[in-house]
Formats: structure tokens, C-alpha cells, sequence
């Protein structure tokens, strides 16, 4: 999608993604249906675009180009979305300071200060996907807002170490050692300690469900963990992953070159640190948690296993399987109709789990 940066200006894109829903159908091609499935018109008309455009995958690219063109991409989709404030921060680590950023919703700003004011809210700390060797505070920086506003919740979005220049267990250390800044430093952060909830999307995911697990384990506060197409299982392959690993986003490619750069070949892929599903016991007092999937995603049956570890341990889950979207399709708030939807309805489960 970088390549329709270049070529045309975003509001091109923004304008075929908003054409009505009938034409986009007709665009888009015949229907995709697949393991029972239809994939979404407008997702399928994205890939079409991508491909006319002749976007190059982003795991053919040297990693710092693919690092751009991911940003480029997600800045395309996610489009200007509104906020009350935004306040970049620096949270302190043994690596040194990690990059973060605040977000606060407008409800929160213009109330501040009030004698009507309530008191303080939750947290979400938000943990960015992108294989462990992508992302950043700007990728993700669309949804973070989104989510902050629909969910009237204070977002606290994590810029940790990359691979391949910091391999296992780098990204792990620095997303536990921020939760716990975050929970120590709420009331700074205009939150109630009490109220911290955890969350993240693919490798995201991922790490957000070790920090819920670290946390129930070590008495940490945890209220609520979001996990969106979160990676669960480096051991064994899914059916899914083998479905859905060619034409749908996210390819064996990116998989292999995130797993290859993020892992030696000697790091054991069934330690809980890197593949959640396998550890062996659920903690007791976990989180509760809203798991949610894709249908053509190849990480859709690993994320549905973990929510089922969870609910069969009595942890409160519920899970959210789009069925016509692939993964990343929680970046995609800018344009279309249907994954914003999507992404809206997330947020007022999360609002509704906060704000009980």
C-alpha cells in the first residue's frame, strides 16, 4: 500500500475504500470463501489495490525499509483520527529509556480540572504488533487513539527494543518493566493504580498476554487483558497458519523472518515466554481477557486454542472471531466502513470491561 503514497495522493485511496458498499463488491472480484469463510469485500478490494499498486511485501524488504513502508501503510489506513492529548514520555529501564506515549481521550481533557470531575479511570498498556521486528509508537498510534476515545480509557502505548538488533528476551523485559512502571506511576498518569489493564495486537498480543501471566503470578495489578490476533505458539503449526499463509497479509515470509530474527536457533520455541499456550499452568487470578481473531488469518487457530486454555483454567474470556477479515485489520480505522466497525465494537467491549 506505500506504493499508492507515491503515487497518489492518500485521499485516492481513501476515496476507492469509501465508494459504496455495492461497487466495491464488484471491484473487489468473486467472492473468496475459504475453510467456510467469505472474505470481507472491502478487505479483498485492499489486497487487489495492493497488488495493482505493486506493493512489495514488506518481509522482501531490508528491515529498516520494511520498518518504513509498515509505517507508511498503517498511516495510510489509519488516517487522522481525533484525540484530546497526546504526551510523549520516556519510561525508565536497565536497557535505558524506553520511548512511550500517552493517550488521553477528550472527555477526560475537557473535564479536567472540574468540580464535576470524576475520579480517575483505568489504563490500557498497549503493547504494538509487527512480528517482534516491526512497529513502533507511530504505527499504531491510529488505533491507540481510537481506542482512547470509544473506550474513555487513558492509553499508555509501549515503544519496546526491536529485533533482529535485540533478540528474546529484550522485548519481553522491556514490556514487563513498563506495565510495572505504569501500574507504580498511574496516578501520574491521571489513571487509578487499581485499574490497569493490559493489551496488544499479533506479537502484541503475544507479550501483552505474558505480562497478564507475569502479573497474576507476582501480585501485580491487573484488571483486563486485549488481545487481538495474538501469536501464541512458536512450536507447532496451526491449520490455520498452513490455510492462510499466502495471499491474505501475512505470509510464511514474515512469519519465518520475524520468528528467525526474534529467536536463536537454540532458544526453546515451548518456553511460556515465547509460545504462551504451552505453559503448563494457567496463573491463578488471571485477568480476564477478550481474545480476539480473523478468520484468514494465519494465527486465527493459536489464538482461539489460547482462549480456551484460558476459559477450561475458569479465567473469564470471551472470544471475538471476525470472521471475513485478516490479520492487521485493527490498524485499519481510516478508510472503509467494515474494519472500523469492527475495531469500534472492540473498543466498547473494552469500554464496557473498564467501566463496568
Amino acid at each position: 500500500m506505500s506504493a499508492l503514497v507515491t503515487r497518489a495522493e492518500p485521499w485516492v485511496f481513501r476515496t476507492l475504500l469509501g465508494l459504496p458498499p455495492w461497487l466495491v463488491r464488484r471491484l473487489a472480484g468473486r467472492p473468496v470463501v475459504v475453510d467456510g469463510q467469505r472474505l470481507d469485500p472491502e478487505t479483498q478490494w485492499v489486497l487487489r489495490l495492493e497488488r495493482l499498486a505493486g506493493e512489495p511485501p514488506v518481509a522482501s524488504l531490508p528491515i529498516p525499509e520494511g520498518r518504513a513502508a509498515l509505517r507508511r501503510q498503517s498511516r495510510l489506513v489509519g488516517g487522522r483520527q481525533p484525540i484530546g492529548e497526546t504526551r510523549d514520555l520516556a519510561v525508565p529501564t536497565p536497557a535505558g529509556p524506553m520511548p512511550a506515549r500517552l493517550y488521553v481521550p477528550r472527555a477526560q481533557v475537557a473535564a479536567a480540572g472540574s468540580p464535576a470531575a470524576e475520579p480517575a479511570g483505568p489504563l490500557l498498556v498497549f503493547v504494538h504488533g509487527g512480528g517482534m521486528i516491526y512497529g513502533d509508537l507511530d504505527s499504531h498510534d491510529a488505533v491507540c487513539r481510537l481506542l482512547a476515545e470509544r473506550a474513555d480509557t487513558r492509553v499508555l502505548s509501549l515503544d519496546y527494543r526491536l529485533a533482529p538488533e535485540h533478540r528474546f528476551p529484550a522485548a519481553v523485559d522491556d514490556v514487563w518493566t513498563g506495565y510495572q512502571w505504569a501500574v507504580q506511576h498511574a496516578e501520574q498518569l491521571g489513571a487509578d493504580p487499581g485499574r490497569v489493564a493490559v493489551g496488544g495486537d499479533s506479537a502484541g498480543g503475544m507479550l501483552a498476554a505474558i505480562v497478564a501471566n507475569r502479573a497474576a503470578a507476582e501480585g501485580v495489578d491487573c484488571v483486563f487483558q486485549l488481545l487481538v490476533y495474538p501469536a501464541t505458539d512458536f512450536h507447532e503449526k496451526s491449520a490455520s497458519r498452513r490455510t492462510f499463509g499466502t495471499g491474505f497479509y501475512l505470509t510464511h515470509e514474515f512469519m519465518d523472518l520475524a520468528e528467525n530474527s526474534y529467536l536463536a536457533p537454540e532458544d526453546d520455541r515451548r518456553d511460556p515466554l515465547i509460545s504462551v499456550l504451552h505453559q503448563e499452568k494457567v496463573p491463578e487470578g488471571l485477568a480476564p481477557a477478550l481474545v480476539v481473531t480473523a478468520g484468514f488469518d494465519p494465527l486465527r487457530d493459536e489464538g482461539e486454542a489460547y482462549a480456551r486454555k484460558l476459559a477450561d483454567a475458569g479465567v473469564q474470556v470471551e472470544q471475538r472471531r471476525y470472521p471475513g477479515f485478516i490479520h492487521g485489520f485493527l490498524n485499519v480505522v481510516g478508510v472503509g466502513r467494515a474494519n472500523r466497525a469492527a475495531v469500534a465494537e472492540i473498543a466498547a467491549k473494552l469500554k464496557g470491561a473498564l467501566h463496568p
